[in-house]
């Protein structure tokens, strides 16, 4: 056994190679830093060891759970996480079942490129992109609203506007690359389905509720129960870009808040406990999305 394993290894020892660099990478830039989250219970202190100097137990635990900022940013990221997830979840979805009705091979691939091309843009670029179509000076939003005798709207600043701002760019940037696994699973459905419902009757929105949906309800379950276990991981770099003081009451999240006790107050023991608490509840969340998706439809992650 041992030589015939041996014998295998050498065969294709080339794979292994081409798999080493991956490993790598999750095992530094992904286990790896499993182990800071050690500095949620230990001091640390600036210069000092890197995992701490003493263990104070669930002392920063206590600290972030009496801190109203704290909660101001968890209810922040709740909200904005729900509406997100409720709107560009099932778009996605909506955008796939349309290209399929779509006869036209050419026109179906130029809507494909198209709505992917967003996807590859910088989130600096769409946040600066944002930022100028919304300029109360210059912006084309509001020289349309001025056109329409409204006053210059700053929409950027008024905390009102910031989740608006915030699910729109997420829909026009993720909505085409986000069907994708929608679109594969779909060209996956076997056309005698089709074939034999209309047989029976079934017009095209009756074949889509009774054909194509069951048919990949098994990939919406799955990629449901991955988007619920990121449910409070939102897009960090456009809140950040997008954060101002006169919208923190809206835009302040749970990783902008860990970004600034961390970087900025330098209290990496109080950022660390409050950032594991975040990653407690997200995979909470997984846990019983799936045992939920297990029971009703057999479909789960494990």
């Amino acid at each position: 056994m041992n030589q015939a394993f041996a014998s295998y290894l050498k065969r294709n020892y080339h794979y292994y190679l081409l798999l080493l660099l991956p490993m790598l990478y999750f095992a530094i830039f992904r286990y790896g830093p499993i182990f800071g989250n050690m500095l949620a219970f230990r001091k640390y202190v600036p210069g000092g060891p890197a995992y701490g100097t003493e263990w104070v137990g669930l002392r920063y635990f206590r600290m972030f759970l009496e801190d109203p900022n704290f909660w101001v940013a968890f209810k922040n990221t709740i909200i904005l996480s729900v509406f997100n997830l409720s709107i560009t979840f099932p778009l996605p979805i909506i955008f796939a079942l349309l290209i399929n009705e779509i006869l036209s091979s050419r026109v179906k691939r130029f809507i494909q490129i198209v709505s992917y091309f967003p996807n590859f843009i910088s989130i600096v670029v769409v946040v600066g992109l944002i930022k100028e179509l919304l300029s109360p000076s210059n912006g084309i939003i509001n020289h349309l609203l001025g056109m329409m005798g409204i006053d210059p709207i700053f929409f950027t600043n008024q905390p009102e506007w910031f989740r608006t701002i915030y699910i729109g760019s997420d829909i026009w940037q993720y909505m085409g690359w986000n069907a994708v696994i929608f679109v594969a699973a779909l060209a996956s459905v076997d056309s005698q389905l089709y074939e034999a419902s209309e047989l029976d009757g079934a017009g095209r929105w009756k074949q889509t509720l009774h054909v194509t949906i069951p048919q990949i309800l098994p990939t919406i379950s799955v990629v449901f129960i991955i988007s619920l276990g990121s449910l409070l991981s939102l897009g960090f770099e456009k809140v950040l870009l997008l954060y101002t003081a006169s919208n923190s009451s809206t835009s302040d999240i749970i990783e902008t808040f860990v970004f600034r006790m961390g970087l900025e107050n330098n209290n990496y023991s109080y950022a660390t406990a409050a950032g594991l608490f975040g990653g407690i509840i997200g995979f909470t969340l997984v846990s019983v999305a799936n045992t939920i998706s297990r029971k009703i439809s057999g479909v789960s992650l494990y």
